[in-house]
């Protein structure tokens, strides 16, 4: 683990050094607690913290205090080593702040014990960070393709359309849906149905630049909300998006499937007066009409002749 000492003794803090050192440990060292608020705004700043409280310019409890106002999920664990030694003095330094509280001249083998105390909690703390962030994700992303679910991607859409209107941004929609689907599942299995889903999300995926975002709709279908983008560029995306899928055939397990996707497009650029849920019943006519018309190809909710430059 890494720990930063800040001790203002020169003596003190190479017997700290020298001990964290021999337990394991990869020790920083700063000489005043200025220099260790500078350390610990890292973004790879050190986990542990043995912190002296009487130092030049900023003291250790004004560090606790400091690290105590800052929001985030995981702050550096902080032992306070003092010369005071009163009930009244541990109580100030934890209720400021500080994890845990070791007096001096300490002894080693207590203070080794404080820090695998710590290390113990610091690794829950971790542990249980990982999980939140696994519910988190669990809550807006599809179980089965990893996109983003139908409630996520809704409220990108609502969102965009609270921000997009003010700002005289066009606000798009694209609506996907896998050709013969039911086909797949009905000839090679239901398994084999979610490979696929799985394949087509991910080959999309790949497409999407970092201000786009697809997510699972439902089914076999997906949708993608694309922010400050008019009818062509939606177009252009959509189309992008369905060559990636047909490119190249799903392999299963006994034989390889070619799928291919139609699309539906729709933008307040062409649609001004547009309610989300005009947009999104647009794009899914103008998908629906493409499978009518065919099959894997993109369909635009308007013919007009701003359109009339699309390939």
């Amino acid at each position: 683990m890494r720990i930063l000492v800040a001790q203002d003794d020169l003596a003190h803090c190479r017997v700290l050094q020298n001990l964290l050192a021999k337990w394991g440990h990869e020790v920083e060292a700063v000489c005043d607690g200025d220099q260790a608020w500078q350390v610990l705004q890292r973004p790879d700043a050190p986990s542990m913290v043995v912190l002296d409280w009487m130092m030049p310019g900023m003291d250790g409890i004004d560090v606790c205090r400091k690290l105590r106002e800052r929001k985030r999920d995981l702050r550096p664990y902080v032992i306070l080593l003092s010369g005071k030694g009163q009930k009244a003095d541990l109580i100030e330094g934890i209720s400021d702040g500080a994890d845990d509280y070791v007096t001096k001249p300490f002894d080693p083998d207590e203070l080794r014990v404080r820090i695998l105390a710590g290390e113990r909690i610091l690794n829950l703390q971790i542990e249980s960070l990982t999980i939140m962030e696994a519910l988190r994700k669990q809550a807006s992303h599809d179980y089965l393709t990893g996109l983003p679910n139908r409630a996520t991607i809704m409220d990108m859409l609502r969102r965009d359309f609270a921000r997009g209107p003010r700002h005289g941004q066009a606000v798009s929609v694209v609506m996907a849906d896998v050709d013969h689907f039911k086909d797949i599942n009905d000839t090679f299995g239901h398994q084999a149905g979610d490979a696929v889903l799985t394949g087509v999300a991910k080959r999309m995926a790949v497409e999407m630049r970092s201000y786009e975002i697809i997510g699972r709709y439902g089914g076999e279908e997906f949708m993608a909300v694309l922010s400050d983008c008019d009818t062509q560029g939606a177009y252009a995306m959509a189309e992008r998006l369905r060559r990636a899928v047909e490119a190249r055939p799903f392999e299963l397990s006994t034989t390889s499937v070619p799928v291919t996707l139609s699309f539906g497009v729709a933008s307040t650029a062409e649609i001004r007066s547009a309610t989300q849920e005009t947009l999104l019943q647009l794009a899914d006519a103008a998908m629906y009409r493409a499978k009518r018309a065919g099959r894997n190809r993109t369909e635009c909710a308007l013919k007009t002749t701003g359109l009339a430059l699309l390939p």
